[in-house]
This record gives C-alpha cells, structure tokens and sequence, in this order.
C-alpha cells in the first residue's frame, strides 16, 4: 500500500511509504521546519515527493494526516490539504493523532507498561497523553490535554506514579520542567505514522478528520 503521508503539527512534512504488512519503506520525503508556512509549502513539498518518488498522485493508495493537537492555522491547512488531494486522487484519507504514532515508536523501540508522550504545545505548554500497547496498535489511557510541564510532571509524581516511560519532542523543554524516562521515541517518523495509519485502515478503522486543538484559535481570544 502506498500511503501519503501529511503532517503540520509542528512544521510541514510530507512523504510517499510503501507499507507492506509490517513494513514501511520510505520512498520520498520532504519538510519545511517553519511552524508559519504550511498552506504555502504543503502542496510544494507533496509535489516533490511524487516527483522524486516517481509516482503519480493517481497511484496513491491512502492519504493519511495528522489531526493534531497543533495550532489551529497549520493544523487546518494540513487536514484542508490531505482532503483535497485524497479527493483529486479517489482514495480514501483517514486521521492520525501524531502523539499515537510516536507512542507506537517508543514501543517499537522497547518501552513497555504506561507511557506519556508530550510535543511541544508552545506558549511554554505541552501536549500530552499516555499510552499501552495494543498488539500492533497503541490505548490511549489519558486522553489529549496541554499543559506546563510542571503541572505535567505534579501529574506524574501523584496519580501518573505508575507510568513507565516519558518520551517525545515536548521532553526537555522549557527550562527542563519534564523529563525523559525510559525508551525514547524520537522524531516522528513518516513511515511509523505509514504503518500505523495503514494497519488501523486495514482493520475497518478510518481515522477522523476531525482535527485536536484543545484550545480556542488565536483570533478568538484566550
């Protein structure tokens, strides 16, 4: 199954997989680190890995694409672009929580029990849940929520006491208030949120599309 794959939680990625049964071979990817140009450089980027992939849009399989939590502004674009693409190609687009894919990494890596995984929220905050495992796929056990690190890591010595592992790009930032434990997952990879996305798809499950704030956007006031 080739599955494309768009994400703006953070910056811009997009990236052409080849999943095969568990395996997830990346054929082309491309960024764009800024957390301000997704509408501008998604489609770009989806070009190039086409190109570089020599596929054309027609022979994509499953468009897949984060559904945050993220900014409302780069989030949007991101969803906004998946549909539009998965309609001009007559595939089906189903949603991923990126948090699910990096917990899925952090597994694979060898975390096991309870784990968090916090990206980076801004304004000084988090994103965050926790996580088992669940055969190929990953629970979630504490749902979606943003807040400091501090307030995370209260969580973490008083009713989190029990979780094994913290892990993801939110760990370590702002002035170091949440710390990693455990295995660790890394970046977010394209071809673990490939195979994630195609092993839910295969099993009757297609992700929302509707996309995780958890805050109001920016232009309606806090």
């Amino acid at each position: 199954m080739r599955v494309l794959v768009i994400d703006s939680s953070a910056g811009s990625l997009a990236a052409l997989v080849d999943v095969d049964g568990g395996r997830a071979g990346v054929l082309a990817q491309a960024t764009n680190a800024s957390a301000r140009q997704h509408a501008e450089s998604l489609s770009p980027l989806v070009r190039q890995v086409l190109a570089e992939a020599g596929i054309q849009l027609a022979d994509v399989d499953l468009v897949a694409v984060g559904t945050g939590p993220a900014p409302y502004t780069g989030l949007r674009a991101g969803i906004v672009t998946a549909r539009l693409l998965a309609s001009a190609a007559g595939v089906p687009v189903t949603g991923v929580c990126p948090l699910d894919v990096l917990a899925a990494q952090a597994f694979a890596a060898g975390a096991s029990g309870e784990v968090l995984v916090a990206t980076d929220g801004r304004r000084r905050e988090v994103y965050w849940a926790t996580y088992r495992a669940d055969g190929d796929d990953v629970a979630r056990v504490h749902e979606l929520a943003v807040e400091t690190p501090a307030a995370v890591r209260a969580w973490l010595a008083g009713e989190g006491a029990g979780v094994a592992g913290v892990t993801g790009p939110g760990v370590g930032l702002y002035d170091q208030a949440l710390e990693a434990r455990g295995e660790q997952a890394g970046e977010l990879a394209a071809g673990a949120f490939a195979r994630l996305a195609a092993a839910r798809f295969a099993a009757g499950t297609v992700g929302s599309l509707e996309p995780a704030y958890l805050r109001r956007p920016d232009i309606h006031g806090q």
